[in-house]
């Protein structure tokens, strides 16, 4: 029975011993080897060997990036406006010696220093800059908070801004502002669109207005060379036709209503042949022929 517990009590004893002896690190994961309290050595992933009862294993430290999003945080701006910024921060552990032995607890060490870098940075900027410049805020985070957590073994891959809340009552200002820039912007696009309806009637008027007047210009030339071309026709038929001064004088009288249209027509211009022609014909009706008698 006594042999039985000996055996028991070896074996329970080896147990601990290979428990305490290997060590199996998950992938991303560093872990930190104290021998006697003094830093030793560090285990990466995979299986490990450690001295038992020597060595002692530290809590691992994770390798993956890390995000962390802080506390809002009151920020006062170049203007004397006090701001909440929300900010998030993503960081990487690089050298797991640094990170366990240089800081206590670097979570808490990069929120406060992302708090004052980001007071100092805002101080230097109105609240339209801080509003607006997003990414020059981010990048001067990064380069301080990278470059100050370089020695703790910690990496600042990115810094965002998620919020910046100015207080209610600038938040209305604001509000107020931009519904008046968009008013003035319609009454703006309103008054060209009035205008370029206006020039738009303007040229379509004047367009129509001269396209009246060059087909009444046209009509005209064309009437005029019509009436030209039926005289000349008729002209050229009398005289080739040769006929005589009666004909003529009887021809011209038919032209006479055509030639007396019009309001500018006020002086008439009788040929000589008419005058002649007109003799004849008076001398052809009955006592044409007679003279006034010379006698008195």
């Amino acid at each position: 029975m006594a042999e039985l517990i000996v055996l028991l009590v070896i074996a329970l004893f080896v147990l601990v011993v290979l428990a305490r002896t290997i060590r199996i690190v998950p992938q991303a994961r560093a872990g930190v080897v104290e021998r006697f309290g003094r830093y030793s050595r560090t285990l990466n992933a995979g299986l490990a060997i450690v001295v038992p009862f020597v060595d002692r294993v530290r809590e691992m430290v994770d390798l993956r990036e890390q995000v962390v999003s802080f506390a809002p945080q009151p920020v006062i701006t170049e203007d004397n406006v006090v701001v909440s910024i929300d900010t998030v921060i993503y960081f990487q552990v690089t050298e797991p010696k640094a990170a366990t032995y240089e800081i206590a607890n670097f979570i808490q060490g990069i929120e406060q220093l992302t708090v004052t870098t980001l007071r100092n940075v805002i101080g230097g900027l109105d609240l339209e800059a801080t509003l607006t410049s997003r990414d020059q805020i981010n990048q001067q985070l990064r380069g301080v908070l990278d470059e100050a957590t370089g020695k703790w073994g910690i990496r600042v891959n990115r810094v965002e801004l998620k919020a910046i809340d100015p207080p209610g009552s600038i938040q209305e200002s604001m509000e107020k502002q931009m519904r008046a820039e968009r008013d003035k912007r319609a009454a703006i696009l309103n008054a060209e669109g009035v205008k370029q309806s206006q020039i738009l009637e303007a040229e379509g008027s004047k367009q129509s207005a001269i396209l009246r007047a060059e087909g009444l210009r046209q009509a005209t030339i064309l009437g005029a060379e019509g009436q030209a071309q039926a005289i000349g026709t008729v002209f050229k038929a009398i005289h080739e036709g040769d006929a005589d001064p009666k004909l003529l004088a009887y021809q011209y009288l038919q032209m006479l209503p055509q030639i007396a249209q019009g309001e500018s027509n006020k002086l008439w211009i009788i040929p000589s042949e008419f005058a002649s022609a007109l003799g004849k014909i008076g001398d052809a009706l009955p006592g044409g022929d007679k003279k006034p008698s010379s006698e008195s």
